[in-house]
């Protein structure tokens, strides 16, 4: 739990780690503020300040009860209003109308927050894209041969300061995978097994970090991916609607499934490939979004497969991209386990 990991936390004890670290995004995300910003700029070199009380610190405790105070008196406890409701990526809340808004030039809507309540009339259904797509790869016989797939590449992100660092990516049918950085100060690793993940990241303050809910969810939704096949699996219901990336026509594909967050699948609506991908996290905070846009589809083994895909999510975004995989081979079942604990720096 935050607690056990983490100094100082009052108003959000009992929740796992991983649940902490995206409530910490949330707040990012909602005030377009960073962790110095309310740990103060020492922080950012001593791990051990994350614990001082900063104003800004003590003012989003006081925030956080407000906000469930509000929510448990005017919305039976769900989570309806959040730091977002007013914040909007201000750090303070905007009190004023403003004329340009109102009398200017609708800006382009969000295709993430397009939500196909149901299945739109005339558009395909569920099962009629997923097959497109998966004659788009190469069909199903050809899609079975493929079990597994080592691969090499770059990456770069808000986590290496977008400096480019060596990946390694490792991935075996139906849902395994694990990515390795190899970066200053040791390599971030990122694994799962077909049914726990977890996170290595050397010298942060959780440098070993379980996955749980929506993380862990997310984890094999992004392994399955790799072995498409399998995808309509992981939601009981799916309904069909179209919006737009950009200039491109894409066919949304809405999953949800019981005591499971919703999670959005983006197809050309002309190639029949997959180029974005959108799941949800709850946290005690709101749900947050992590996006997924896969691109530079080749051909391996009679297969197409995305060999770059850029993550972008509310602590940051970073960009796969693969020059090199080689299909079938064999991996061991370590490389898909919880990382070494010699691998994890001995705190100080």
């Amino acid at each position: 739990m935050a607690e056990e990991v983490f100094k100082n936390v009052q108003v959000l004890k009992g929740i796992p780690v991983d649940q902490f670290m995206d409530t910490m995004g949330f707040f990012s995300a909602s005030l377009a503020l960073n962790c110095t910003s309310c740990h103060g700029v020492e922080s950012a070199s001593d791990a051990a300040r994350f614990a001082d009380d900063p104003p800004l610190k003590k003012t989003a405790r006081k925030m956080i009860l407000m906000v469930r105070a509000i929510n448990k008196d005017n919305f039976g406890g769900a989570g309806l209003v959040t730091c977002y409701s007013c914040h909007r990526g201000g750090d303070r809340p905007k009190i004023t109308p403003s004329l340009a808004d109102q009398y200017g030039t609708p800006p382009d809507p969000d295709p993430n927050e397009f939500e196909v309540a149901a299945q739109t009339a005339g558009a395909p259904s569920a099962d009629q894209v997923f097959e497109k797509y998966v004659q788009a790869l190469g069909g199903l016989q050809q899609l079975a041969r493929m079990t597994s797939f080592a691969a090499k590449g770059t990456y770069e992100g808000y986590d290496t300061d977008r400096e480019t660092f060596p990946v390694e990516v490792f991935a075996k049918a139906p849902d395994q995978r694990a990515t390795i950085v190899h970066i200053r100060g040791g390599d971030k690793i990122t694994t799962y097994d077909g049914r726990a993940g977890w996170i290595l990241e050397p010298e942060t303050p959780a440098p070993l970090i379980a996955l749980t809910g929506g993380d862990l969810d997310g984890a094999r939704i992004e392994a399955t991916l790799f072995f498409p096949a399998q995808i309509k699996q992981t939601r009981s219901q799916w309904r069909v609607g179209a919006t737009m990336i950009g200039d491109t026509d894409v066919q949304v594909v809405q999953g949800t499934g019981a005591g499971k967050t919703p999670i959005k699948l983006y197809f050309d609506k002309n190639s029949g490939l997959l180029v974005r991908t959108v799941r949800y996290t709850n946290t005690v905070v709101g749900p947050i979004p992590t996006q997924v846009d896969y691109s530079d589809y080749r051909a391996a083994a009679g297969v197409k497969m995305p060999f770059k895909w850029t993550t972008t999510w509310v602590s940051g975004q970073s960009t796969t991209q693969l020059n090199e995989l080689q299909p079938n081979v064999a991996i061991d079942a370590a490389r898909f386990a919880k990382p070494a604990a010699a691998n994890v720096p001995a705190k100080k």
